[in-house]
């Protein structure tokens, strides 16, 4: 089987309107193949489902009745529901990427290599395909949510946005995932690097608790971090009057740029898999 070489830049400019439908339409069909996945096996979003409610049920009750930490206006298990939010998207994508080792011990991911996709297709496919994981989260927390009485904001351009956030979020921590992947090779490497950077992501974040209770180090180390700036953009679209820390276009700004980044670069490592 022949390797694919990726079409060149005259190619691409020759008819850019078709270089780009047939680009959106490979990967819209790998996010289709993700979501077969998901129909034929949903314990794997139900497992998920678990821990999530622990944090909101347990932690987020306790420490709300308990009022260690100052959350200004905000109960606390309201203040951390985007945060649990998106702690819960991080842990469905940090470890996309051991899917990626699979399907290439499986002999799939060769089989994607030899057809003519650009490499960032099969990179951005597999992200939206996190995103698409990461909404279901979504759906359990909002109901969760209305069950323990937390005050949200419900209008159709807040949720929208929350999608949004989601999905982003899950798309670049899924392919940061890839390129790790793609460097260590082997799953025991990934389970390891997977585990060492999801506490370090969460914690070093403003999921739990405000930045301004971090010691001046951490809120350095929190302005560098991507999960800051999806759990900022979460808290300012589903709290009624929350601030932000940052502001919504910076949030965005952040995610979108770090996402599309990783792609760049996951587009140049995936191909690595199979070497």
């Amino acid at each position: 089987m022949g390797k694919y070489e990726a079409p060149g830049r005259d190619e691409r400019l020759a008819d850019p309107l078709l270089y780009l439908r047939r680009y959106v339409t490979k990967t819209w069909a790998l996010v289709v193949m993700e979501a077969q996945k998901l129909r034929h096996d949903p314990t794997e979003l139900l497992t998920r489902m678990v821990q999530p409610a622990l944090w909101l049920v347990v932690f987020g009750e306790v420490f709300t009745r308990a009022n260690m930490i100052n959350t200004g206006a905000y109960p606390y298990v309201d203040y951390i529901t985007p945060g649990i939010l998106s702690q819960s998207v991080l842990f469905v994508a940090i470890f996309y990427g051991i899917a990626a080792i699979w399907e290439r011990d499986l002999g799939i991911l060769h089989k994607f290599m030899a057809t003519p996709t650009p490499r960032t297709a099969l990179v951005l496919g597999k992200a939206l395909s996190a995103g698409l994981r990461g909404l279901s989260q979504v759906v359990m927390i909002l109901v969760l949510a209305v069950v323990l009485g937390v005050r949200l904001v419900w209008t159709p351009l807040a949720l929208l946005g929350i999608l949004a956030v989601v999905i982003l979020g899950a798309s670049l921590f899924a392919t940061l995932s890839l390129i790790i992947a793609s460097l260590v090779k082997t799953r025991e490497r990934f389970m390891g690097i997977g585990q060492l950077l999801t506490m370090p992501l969460f914690f070093a974040s403003n999921a739990i608790y405000p930045l301004s209770l971090m010691p001046p180090a951490l809120q350095a180390v929190a302005a560098w971090n991507p999960m800051t700036y999806m759990v900022d953009a979460a808290r300012s679209l589903m709290l009624p009057g929350y601030p932000g820390a940052f502001g919504l276009p910076m949030d965005f700004a952040v995610l979108v740029g770090c996402t599309a980044l990783l792609i760049l670069v996951g587009g140049r490592c995936y191909e690595g898999l199979v070497r």
